[in-house]
């Protein structure tokens, strides 16, 4: 029985074969006399805060050490997956804490979309989820668009205390942990890691003045999170990398779009009239009748309909059907995770199709 090592800056026990896993060091490293993981190495020499993931108790455990403290927190939320990046316990565990929420990959979205009604709406979300945000900023970690307009709201909010921040993983809260850096501090090697009671995980310590510091969490697996349901490489396929551009599908009643073969929009009723397509500029739309479209998945997917790749379509859960009747025009149905189509007339009839578990939801059109 080999004896185990542990990591000097983060305490998690160090392992040699997965490089995405936590606690990987390579090889090499373990002849030296104090052992450092990889993420640990990063953070020290080059200040980057890499993702990791962490188990529900976890969270749980780091959920309620921050639920004992003061100060304020920082909810990010990817703003293609609003409702999959949701953390649902969250507001259990805020008491009386301030929560700004900031929701990222503002520069994905289409020029079209007016940025206060996305606010308005992110708002109007979280009332509904059970949380009131004592504001709501947009920005994009990756481009540094609102970094600036949200560094000065924590300022204001936080009244001295410290700052937590969380996320999901995917949603791009290291990127905007390490601009957060890079914009304000100026210096090397500010991060410090601490350990968060209870979790093997530790908590990354940036201090912000002499009494407080800014905390990131690690980022939390939600299960509704479509990126579960790919590999690494199909991630990129979903994800928007630039601005989407929106695609318009004039489609007859009783025909189908199938988005990869991660989801489908069936126009039921309604008459012939236009549908447009916010997805990332990547995904393969196929457009199909809906008489075949069962036969057409089982037959194609993974292959013709992809992604789910060939290699995972076999694992890959059903499609569960949504039925919406869309009363008033200008409606968005929501793919969680992927994206959004756009219904224009009043009265028309749809379903929507995902794995068991992703969202869909229905909201006035942002556009």
């Amino acid at each position: 029985m080999e004896e185990s090592i542990a990591c000097i800056g983060c305490g998690v026990t160090i392992q040699t074969e997965d490089k995405e896993g936590i606690g990987y060091a390579p090889t090499s490293s373990l002849e030296k006399e104090s052992v450092i993981c990889q993420r640990c190495f990063r953070l020290k020499h080059y200040n980057e805060v890499q993702d990791v993931s962490l188990t529900d108790d976890d969270f749980l455990k780091i959920l309620n050490g921050i639920g004992q403290t003061e100060g304020l927190i920082v909810k990010i939320v990817d703003i293609f997956d609003f409702n999959g990046s949701w953390l649902p316990g969250l507001h259990r565990f805020v008491g009386k804490k301030n929560i700004l929420l900031v929701g990222n990959k503002v520069d994905l979205l289409p020029k079209s979309v007016k940025p206060k009604k996305l606010i308005n709406w992110m708002k109007q979300s979280s009332k509904e989820l059970g949380l009131n945000p004592v504001d709501v900023f947009l920005i994009s970690a990756h481009k540094g668009i609102g970094i600036t307009e949200v560094a000065e709201a924590i300022e204001q909010y936080r009244e001295g205390k410290d700052v937590y921040v969380v996320g999901c993983t995917n949603v791009g809260k290291s990127t905007f942990i390490n601009r957060l850096i890079k914009d304000f501090s100026g210096e090397d090697d500010v991060i410090t890691t601490s350990h968060f009671p209870g979790t093997t995980l530790d908590m990354i310590d940036i201090p912000l003045d002499d009494d407080a510091a800014l905390f990131d969490t690690p980022g939390i697996i939600n299960h509704h999170q479509m990126a579960h349901y790919v590999n690494k490489k199909e991630l990129k396929v979903i994800t928007p990398k630039k601005e989407i551009k929106p695609k318009v599908f004039q489609l007859n009643e009783k025909q189908t779009l199938f988005f990869g073969g991660l989801a489908r929009f069936d126009f039921v009723s309604g008459g012939r009239q236009s549908f447009v397509c916010y997805l990332s500029n990547e995904l393969n739309i196929h457009r199909t009748k809906l008489e075949n479209t069962d036969e057409l998945y089982q037959k194609q997917k993974g292959d013709l309909l992809q992604p789910p790749g060939p290699k995972d379509a076999s694992d890959f859960p059903d499609l569960v059907a949504h039925e919406f009747t869309i009363k008033e025009g200008k409606t968005d149905i929501v793919f969680s995770g992927l994206g959004w189509v756009t219904v224009n007339e009043p009265n028309v009839k749809v379903v929507a199709h995902v794995p068991k578990g992703v969202g869909v939801l229905v909201r006035p059109s942002l556009i």
